[in-house]
């Protein structure tokens, strides 16, 4: 029997427990022997069904025997970096849902597993309970991936839903996902594109193989979108969606960043609504492959961080998760899409200025569609013309 620890018990800590509990019959008859929680390291003790396990002291994991996998989902660096470390130095496995541990130290920690003989995995980090990164490296890996884009915040993706669908301003559709759960009292890292970012950020690691800081990833959240923008996109027949995406450049290199997008309602992404996420991964063999589904919440979350101890208990890894240093991330503003700008000018002075210009509104000013234009253009664009609104269209 395999003995497993987690380090953290609360939301996802609990979901890891509760799936290996309640599926505990199949996930042996998969992996070929029982999976038990044998320790669960807690700040302070309360109780619970599994209060027998609970220790404050990281020593009972590192130094026993038995336990040969974590489980981190303490969340944050300070406490999380440091558990992780030590219990890598053991030769522990360490599994991890912590997105931003992984974003900012991940290449690290990958180095640090390697060299004591043991795996890194953090499947739950960017999808939650979504199969992405796994496909990513493996199933994809025979392809040059050329770029990674997807709604990948499910907390934004509600209030878009609701300012879409209901016409609801961002600050009542805000309101009603903090009042059913989907939002912290503190949504910041939500809205202002930071969640998004971290998990962009490791998109870019494992599809171009060098690391992404994010403190160099453009983050541009959903606090300063109009929802007269929004019904001008639906009536156009686009829908806005906040993006993470990361894709190789034309002349070499790659880009990441985080920011709203007008999207075609043809393409399948547009109609992910709600708190589901999704991602499209394009390969230049395979084309685009769409990952759709709850990318947060405890059991879709520990369903992937179980997923990820049976592969660490599986044996010796096929592929492996690995990146080197920073060296390779352009600004993103090389990248050339077509632009969405509502302008308090006329359509004449609009047509003067982009005479390919699709007007979409006339209305107390103009909005519009530009042609392929590069985000340096853009913002040149918006020094010409007072530009009230400035979002990247999604060909």
């Amino acid at each position: 029997m395999a003995k497993i620890a987690v380090l953290g018990f609360g939301t996802v800590g609990g979901g890891v427990a509760r799936v290996l509990e309640e599926n505990r019959e199949a996930i042996a008859a998969r992996l070929g022997e029982e999976v038990s929680l044998k320790r669960i390291l807690v700040r302070r003790f309360r109780e619970s069904p599994w209060r027998d396990r609970m220790t404050d002291r990281i020593q009972d994991i590192t130094e026993d025997p038995e336990v040969s996998v974590a489980v981190e989902v303490i969340g944050g660096v300070d406490a999380a970096l440091d558990y992780t470390r030590r219990c890598l130095m053991a030769g522990k496995h360490v599994v991890t849902a912590n997105k931003q541990l992984v974003a900012e130290h991940g290449r690290e920690l990958l180095e640090l597993a390697e060299e004591h003989g043991v795996r890194y995995l953090f499947e739950a980090s960017v999808g939650g309970g979504i199969p992405l990164l796994h496909p990513l490296v493996n199933c994809l890996g025979a392809n040059r991936i050329e770029e990674v884009y997807g709604i990948l915040n499910g907390t934004t993706n509600y209030i878009l839903t609701q300012m879409t669908e209901q016409g609801e301003s961002f600050r009542d559709a805000l309101r009603a996902a903090q009042e059913k759960g989907y939002a912290e009292a503190d949504p910041t890292a939500d809205v202002e594109g930071i969640d998004a970012g971290r998990k962009t950020c490791i998109l870019a690691d494992l599809a171009f193989g060098q690391e992404t800081p994010p403190a160099e990833v453009p983050m541009e959240g959903i606090t300063r979108l109009d929802l007269r923008d929004v019904a001008i996109a639906r009536a156009a027949g686009y829908r806005v969606k906040l993006l993470g995406r990361t894709l190789r450049l034309p002349e070499g290199g790659y880009a990441a960043y985080v920011a709203p997008h007008l999207i075609p309602e043809g393409k399948p992404i547009a109609h992910v609504s709600g708190v589901f996420n999704a991602a499209v991964i394009r390969g230049s063999a395979v084309g685009e492959t769409l990952f759709c589904g709850p990318g947060a919440g405890a059991c879709p979350t520990a369903s992937a961080c179980v997923a990820d101890v049976m592969d660490c208990l599986a044996g010796p890894a096929r592929f492996r998760f690995r990146w080197g240093k920073a060296g390779g991330l352009r600004d993103a503003r090389e990248v050339v899409s077509r632009w969405y700008l509502r302008t308090g000018a006329g359509a004449s002075a609009v047509l003067a200025a982009f005479p390919e210009a699709e007007v979409l509104l006339e209305e107390g000013g103009c909005a519009f569609l530009t042609g392929p234009l590069s985000g340096y253009a853009a913002e040149t664009a918006a020094k010409t013309l007072p530009v009230l609104a400035r979002l990247r269209v999604l060909d």
